[in-house]
């Protein structure tokens, strides 16, 4: 017997690209349920070969789905999850509503998979961030191998990070560039199209945006508590793949080659990394694509057990759908959750 599965926020990009990875990996499910607002009542979604047509959330009944995968934003998140949870399905949030619950586990299977135990506590598994769980898909084999004391990243983010409203904002920005016509900045807080924007999210009183925040509090609630982080969150005119430059401190010794080897057989990773043009992995190359690419792994001889390194995925699959999915799959595999008996 396969799972119900319902997705909420079906309707945005990465509702349908939950819905796409679903069917790509392959997850025993009997019936998917296609969820979103009432302006989406009748709106049709793909699945596989089959065609869903939207329900609305306000009026759909949980007590026979096994797993909600939301992707709706936090405001809904925060009404939504809890009585869906209460239902006795399970919900695996997209949104920032519940990561830093101390009752909801914060996952990425391949970085912390034996935290997932503590959903039972509100019926509610947590995403991370979308540079946060690139991110900490690389630092995870480094950290147990020498023990991670200080990271300092700059991030690269693209406009599909912001929904499809930033990604149509860069494409109607760039052609008005090129037509001479007048440039409006709606969703981001300046022009996107050729130009780059130190700011995701709202500031923050120690003058941090909020972006920045999550990233430095997701690594500790995942990876350590102890490790220190310092981010810069900057949106670039990119329409897919979140990049990242890291420079990270350890408290033993580890050299570039010894780093290498241990990414290159570490889960969810994959290591392009040649000392020659294109030896290097870019957001163009990660679209589409499951793995976490990591490229440009050096020595920085400024401090004591010091390496830099360029970190590139997908942010609407790894970042975002495919953790999702992946937290469901963790839940079968570990016996954690089994169908509901259907009504005869």
């Amino acid at each position: 017997m396969g799972f119900k599965v319902a997705v909420v926020g079906a309707t945005g990009n990465v509702g349908r690209e939950m819905l796409n990875i679903l069917e790509e990996r392959g997850f025993p499910v009997d019936e998917v349920v296609a969820l979103a607002s009432r302006r989406s009542l009748g709106t049709e979604v793909s699945f596989g070969d089959k065609t869903l047509k939207v329900k609305v959330l306000d009026t759909y009944d949980f007590s026979d789905t096994d797993i909600c995968i939301m992707s709706a934003g936090g405001n809904i998140s925060k009404e939504w999850s809890p009585k869906i949870g209460k239902q006795g399905c399970v919900v695996i949030d997209n949104s920032s509503a519940f990561r830093y619950d101390q009752d909801v586990p914060l996952i990425v299977p391949e970085v912390n998979p034996d935290a997932i135990s503590g959903f039972t506590k509100k019926n509610i598994i947590a995403n991370p961030n979308c540079s946060t769980a690139q991110l900490v898909v690389a630092l995870k084999p480094l950290h147990d191998a020498a023990t991670i004391k200080r990271i300092v990243v700059a991030t690269y983010q693209s406009v599909s990070g912001a929904g499809k409203e930033g990604m149509d904002e860069l494409f109607t920005q760039t052609r008005a560039v090129f037509v001479a016509d007048p440039v409006e900045a709606k969703k981001f807080t300046k022009r996107i199209a050729f130009n780059v924007i130190p700011h995701i999210d709202v500031f923050m009183e120690d003058g941090s945006t909020k972006e920045e925040w999550k990233m430095v509090a997701e690594t500790k609630k995942m990876l350590d508590p102890k490790i220190k982080l310092s981010a810069t969150c900057v949106r670039v005119p990119v329409f897919i793949g979140h990049s990242e430059a890291v420079n990270i401190e350890f408290d033993k010794p580890i050299t570039a080659d010894e780093a290498r080897d241990i990414l290159r057989e570490a889960p969810g990773c994959l290591v392009i990394d040649k000392r020659e043009d294109g030896g290097y992995a870019t957001p163009l190359d990660s679209a589409g694509e499951d793995a976490t690419y990591i490229s440009r792994i050096r020595e920085d001889q400024t401090v004591d057990n010091g390496l830099s390194m360029w970190i590139v995925s997908d942010n609407l699959r790894k970042g975002a759908a495919l953790n999702a999915v992946q937290i469901a799959e963790l839940l079968v595999e570990r016996g954690l959750i089994s169908p509901k008996k259907k009504a005869a």
